[in-house]
């Protein structure tokens, strides 16, 4: 499954991010946008960094 978090910098998207994780939500591709203040920065989701 592909999903997307828009928002992914702030404390909501933070939040949805570690409750994909905690709970194995099955997921082949992840996609983080965000505001362009935080384009570039990177998340770590299953041992993995990703931009937004």
């Amino acid at each position: 499954m592909k999903a997307a978090i828009v928002g992914a910098s702030g404390a909501v998207g933070q939040e949805f991010l570690r409750v994909l994780e905690e709970r194995n939500f099955p997921v082949d591709e992840l996609l983080l946008f965000g505001s362009e203040r935080s384009a570039g920065t990177k998340y770590r989701f299953r041992g993995k960094d990703l931009e937004v």
